[in-house]
């Protein structure tokens, strides 16, 4: 990206206002040696002069976001993860913070008010944002990977003008897909859009919609011909104050309780044909394409999400005193100890190599699903290993490792269950042999 963009993430990094007065629930990141990113120029040129660089080798602008993100995450989101977690609501000021650091348009171009940078950048800032507060990692995901990107690849010139200025500035966008009926079996959805004149008639009932109590437009997947199956499934624009468009209540979730979900209702809700987002029956295309980026999204999440927690416990286990000496020194200890080090340094080797084959252009379906299914697995794990460690205080609300616990169980259900992931994968594997 152009100088001018790294000088703004340089200046972003440095107009962090620090907040005071919390105590467990921030940490100084201890992550593994080889886990710290190396600048690329700074890598050795081999025979060819090609690079052949470790997957946690990144472009200067790629360091300072993952600076300016983890400095951003640890002084203005930090002292405020417990208050959103017990009012299950996002801070406003953290909301706002989003937006004033460029993380809620990553991709998007400058020309739109984004920050005109990569794919792999989206996943450095979920990674890190989760490692304070998944549930704030989520607002960055989705937005990111799914709402801008569906206008940036799909939309028209004037669909770009009108709503990625503002997706880039002050308003969350949601996608509206799950109904009661069609979870795993997404194209198995009741909601319809009939066409009168040049308006489609939208109806039907929208099921776990993230973000939709904080949203301003909503792209909703509905059937415009129903008679041509899922063929006919079309992504709509559906701006919040659209007359009956209804925001049910907001579900008491277990776990990333600062992202808000819930059922939204479409009653006649009338669209013109220009609120069509892509092409006319194309939206289950659109759909699974985004959803198989967004996997990579909730790999970042949930792998932020066991590094975080792992960073605020094995401090814990350097000082814990019993039976002489730290508990950290008992063989017992460091053998799980290092089995999940080793596991979280795979999904994040998995995760990158994902994201860098997407962003390469290249088939990346087996590869989301393995990150996705593999990063949360390791974050259950992780989350229940450091709860273990930590004894009785890991059982407390006065440490954040009850809160990695509750959180982490979402990345085996939402976009794709785990066992989605595994056939997705098992299919890849049946055409390649």
């Amino acid at each position: 990206m152009a100088l001018a963009a790294l000088k703004k993430w340089q200046l972003l990094r440095n107009s962090v206002r620090p907040c005071s007065n919390w105590f467990h629930w921030r940490t100084q990141p201890c992550a593994f040696k080889s886990t710290k990113p190396e600048v690329a120029e700074n890598m050795t040129t081999v025979a060819g002069n090609h690079i052949y660089a470790p997957l946690q080798t990144f472009t200067e602008e790629e360091h300072m976001l993952k600076d300016s993100v983890q400095k951003f995450a640890q002084e203005r989101i930090a002292p405020l993860v417990r208050s959103m977690d017990e009012n299950g609501c996002v801070d406003q000021s953290v909301l706002l913070g989003l937006f004033e650091q460029g993380l809620m348009a990553i991709e998007v171009e400058e020309e739109y008010g984004g920050t005109g940078s990569s794919f792999f950048s989206s996943i450095l800032a979920i990674e890190e944002l989760s490692k304070v507060d998944p549930g704030i990692g989520l607002f960055c995901d989705l937005q990111n990977t799914l709402i801008n990107t569906l206008f940036r690849r799909c939309g028209s010139e004037e669909q770009k003008k009108k709503y990625l200025p503002r997706l880039a500035t002050n308003m969350v966008g949601s996608f509206c897909l799950s109904e009661a009926g069609s979870g795993s079996d997404a194209f198995a959805l009741k909601t319809t859009a009939e066409k009168i004149k040049d308006y489609y008639i939208i109806n039907g009932t929208k099921m776990w919609i993230t973000h939709a109590e904080q949203a301003g437009v909503f792209l909703v997947m509905a059937n415009a011909n129903v008679s041509a199956g899922y063929r006919g499934i079309t992504c709509f624009i559906v701006d919040r104050e659209t007359e009956g468009l209804h925001i049910g209540k907001k579900e008491n979730k277990l776990g990333i309780r600062a992202s808000s979900t819930c059922p939204v209702t479409f009653e006649n809700v009338k669209v013109h044909e220009t609120n069509i987002l892509g092409q006319l029956g194309h939206g289950y295309k659109y759909a699974a394409g985004m959803l198989n980026e967004g996997r990579i999204g909730i790999a970042a999440q949930m792998l932020g999400l066991a590094q975080g927690c792992f960073d605020h416990t094995i401090p814990y286990t350097k000082q814990r005193v019993q039976f002489g000496k730290r508990i950290f020194d008992f063989q017992g200890m460091q053998h799980q100890i290092a089995q999940v080090a080793t596991q979280i340094e795979a999904a994040r080797l998995l995760t990158y190599n994902a994201a860098r084959l997407r962003e390469a252009g290249k088939p990346f379906v087996k590869e989301a699903s393995m990150a996705k299914y593999y990063a949360s697995e390791v974050a259950t794990l992780t989350a229940s290993k450091c709860m273990e460690w930590m004894g009785g205080v890991g059982f407390t609300k006065d440490y954040p490792i009850e809160k990695y616990f509750r959180d982490c169980k979402i990345g085996s259900i939402y976009e794709g269950t785990s066992n989605i992931q595994l056939s997705t994968v098992a299919k890849y594997i049946d055409k390649e042999y």
